[in-house]
């Protein structure tokens, strides 16, 4: 069926058909209409361009930087999954109309320290909602928020430039890529010298309204082989019934590659999509080498690499741009290019191999405490303040720490300070403590901040202090059984290598007849007297009546001079380590103990012992510290008399904690009786080699709360035990 063609003049009525006509029409209205239409194409590009500058500046007060430290594993979907959460944070049509949609900005920055990686946030975008987005895409990554600053040093020479498609938006970048497309820029970023900066910017929103369909109207186009750009549309209303319409099967025979144009054309259109821009910038503060052109060579190599994102439909072009530090800074988008979330999160991603250059990866990965962990209070222990999820203290109450703590982590992660906050704690509440530091630094801290009314119920023994020490006869005591035990335990695992059955025998036996005989008044230091003084061990021996003891004595006066030295040879060896230190021989053997470590535990006193290995030695501070734990646990265990309310919560903090468990009795029956006691303790280390496989073990079971700083890569993995799900290896190491 023919259809008769319609002129021109038909079209559009009232047009005169003379051609004639037309040009004098032209000729007396042409320059009127083209001042107007000049005229008011300006006042509407200038009022664009000013609601454009002002919707701007409304995102620059209280933009902010969120630096991503990369974490150890990285997923090459997480930035796609990001990406396409960030489309949530499309505004309502009317914001969009009045406001504008805001934009964010994927930064990678180098300089002579490493390549970070971070994210611009205008200051319309409320705190914390991009932040829990990227926490959700790569879970491990350790976010730093700062006020927005510029990513190039303004007092630098830079140069720089931007990248734009090299054809239509709708024809896509590729996204799929065999490795990392991100190896080729770290490694250009990499290797900077001090002075020297590199910034890659790309800022996009998310894109709305008729850009979107503008892809399928390019689909149709390929299919029915017409063009859909204005100025086609005018040419075919203009030249009627030139305009042959084909066939789509016929036209796919005729052009293959068009329905692979069509194909990419809808696959892209398919995903949600940004409008975007990429810049880059090189900046450097050495004046000869902005001379020698390498600012302009590096930015070269710089944009170069992103020419592996060229596909067979579309690619990257690079233009000039003027100012590129003061452009990078400002983070404004006028009008940019679509790109598919896809093609985004091939362009702008965290680097996913291993083998990133320049990259620093995230310590441990921060995980939010759960709700039924206790925030404050009077019950409460605060060990510090969460780093993921919303911001709060992470607490731990009495009751709980009575399931003991075990603290961990290598020397200078924090462990003294950490201890010395809970030690404060228990010092504000009423609680009593008692501390071991082999150090002295712990000690210090906490009496430096020590509230003043704690002053009053506090005994510090400090080889420092001038006058006389406390004294804690460690041969004094309710049960001398229990005393002679800890002694004979203590000494056997202080020196463990030297130690034998006659050296137990003697020790043991000496112990025994001196609290039989002299009760409360019989000291460390009568052991060597006992030993060597004949007549004094004469007027001893006399008044036991124990006969095993007594036949002891009568063996050992029957041995030779030179038997006998023979024998207590090893005993004075290790009596010596003590005795001959006057701080630490005033301290155990100065006469009657002054100090009532039971009472001062039940009505909140602290007992602050400062041991500085430098100053004592490393046995006698083993040894004195061994005692003083020993004596406190003998002081405790008569509360199993008392009702369990009428137990004042008490706490021993032991820092080096290997080099004093040498409790006697099992240790794991130790934790578990000290807990019905109310008797927390808080064992502190650095690493699990220093603890022997039954303490090791014991702690691992019984003590239940778990403080772990950087631990090292082999204890990470035998801790790791504790925390998985949640926490791997990784984290547990850094």
């Amino acid at each position: 069926m023919n259809v008769p063609l319609q002129g021109t003049a038909d079209l559009i009525p009232g047009l005169p058909q003379d051609p004639g006509q037309l040009l004098e029409l032209f000729t007396h209205y042409g320059p009127g209409v083209a001042i107007g239409v000049f005229a008011g194409a300006s006042v509407v590009a200038a009022a664009r361009w000013t609601v454009w500058r002002w919707r701007n500046t409304r995102l620059a007060p209280g933009a902010r930087i969120i630096e991503i430290a990369v974490p150890p594993k990285v997923e090459d979907g997480s930035a796609a999954a990001w990406w396409a959460h960030l489309i949530g944070l499309t505004l309502p049509a009317w914001k969009r109309v009045l406001f504008g949609q805001p934009h964010l900005a994927f930064e990678y920055l180098a300089d002579h320290t490493g390549v970070r990686f971070q994210v611009w946030v205008p200051g319309t975008v409320p705190p914390g909602l991009v932040e829990k987005t990227i926490r959700s895409a790569w879970p491990g990554a350790t976010l730093t928020t700062r006020a927005a600053t510029g990513p190039l040093p303004v007092d630098a020479q830079a140069a720089g430039g931007r990248l734009v498609l090299g054809r239509a938006e709708h024809f896509p970048l590729t996204h799929t890529h065999d490795s990392d497309p991100l190896r080729g820029l770290l490694g250009s970023a990499s290797g900077l010298a001090d002075g020297e900066h590199l910034a890659v910017q790309i800022l996009a929103r998310p894109a709305t309204g008729r850009r979107l369909r503008r892809a399928h109207r390019a689909a149709a186009a390929l299919r029915g082989a017409h063009s859909t750009a204005p100025q086609a549309a005018l040419f075919d209303l203009l030249t009627p019934g030139m305009t042959g319409r084909r066939e789509p099967a016929d036209l796919a025979r005729q052009f293959p590659e068009r329905a692979e144009q069509v194909r990419a054309i809808l696959a892209k259109a398919a995903q949600p999509r940004f409008e975007t821009a990429i810049r880059y910038g090189v900046a450097t503060r050495h004046p000869d080498q902005a001379e020698a052109g390498w600012l302009r060579a590096h930015a070269h190599e710089v944009a170069s690499t992103f020419a592996l994102f060229t596909s067979g439909h579309q690619h990257l072009r690079r233009r000039r741009l003027r100012r590129p530090a003061a452009r990078l800074a400002d983070r404004r988008l006028h009008r940019g290019f679509l790109l598919s979330v896809r093609e985004l999160a091939a362009l702008a991603h965290l680097p996913y191999d291993l083998a990133a250059p320049g990259v620093t990866r995230a310590g441990a990965r921060p995980v939010a405490p759960s709700p039924a962990v206790p925030v404050s209070g009077p019950g409460v222990r605060v060990l510090g303040d969460s780093e993921a999820g919303a911001p709060r203290p992470v607490g731990l109450t009495v009751a709980g720490a009575r399931q003991h703590l075990h603290v961990l982590g290598q020397t200078g992660v924090g462990k003294s300070t950490f201890l010395a906050n809970l030690i404060l704690s228990d010092a504000a509440a009423g609680r009593g403590a008692l501390v071991i530091d082999p150090k002295g630094d712990l000690v210090t801290d906490v009496l430096d901040r020590l509230p003043d009314r704690a002053i009053d119920r506090t005994v510090l023994f400090d080889p420092a202090d001038r006058g006389r020490p406390p004294c804690l006869n460690v041969l004094a005591g309710a049960d001398p059984a229990f005393a002679a035990e800890s002694i004979i335990t203590t000494f056997r695992r202080c020196f463990s290598s030297s130690w034998g059955p006659r050296l137990d025998d003697l020790l043991r036996s000496a112990c025994l007849t001196l609290t039989r005989v002299n009760g409360t008044r019989a000291t460390l230091a009568d052991i060597p007297r006992l030993l060597v003084d004949t007549p004094y061990r004469a007027r001893v021996t006399a008044r036991l009546e124990d006969e095993l003891l007594r036949g002891f004595w009568a063996s050992y006066d029957e041995l030779t001079p030179a038997a006998r030295a023979s024998v207590i040879g090893p005993v004075m060896n290790k009596l010596r380590a003590v005795l001959l230190r006057p701080f630490v021989r005033d301290t155990l053997s100065g006469g009657a103990s002054t100090i009532d470590l039971g009472g001062m535990l039940g009505t909140g006193g602290l007992i602050l012992a400062r041991l500085p290995k430098g100053v004592l030695g490393e046995d006698a501070v083993r040894l004195l510290g061994s005692l003083l734990l020993a004596h406190t646990w003998q002081a405790i265990t008569p509360r199993a008399t008392q009702a369990e309310v009428e137990r004042r919560d008490a706490a021993a903090y032991i820092d080096e904690a290997h080099n004093f468990l040498n409790l006697p009795g099992s240790i794991s029956d130790i934790l578990a009786e000290a807990r019905a006691y109310r008797f927390s303790l808080t064992l502190a280390h650095q690493h699990l080699s220093q603890l022997p496989k039954d303490l090791r073990d014991a702690i691992s079971a019984d003590a239940r709360n778990k403080i772990y700083f950087a631990a090292s890569p082999e204890d990470a993995t035998d801790l790791a035990r504790h925390t998985a799900p949640l926490l791997g290896p990784h984290d547990l190491s850094h």
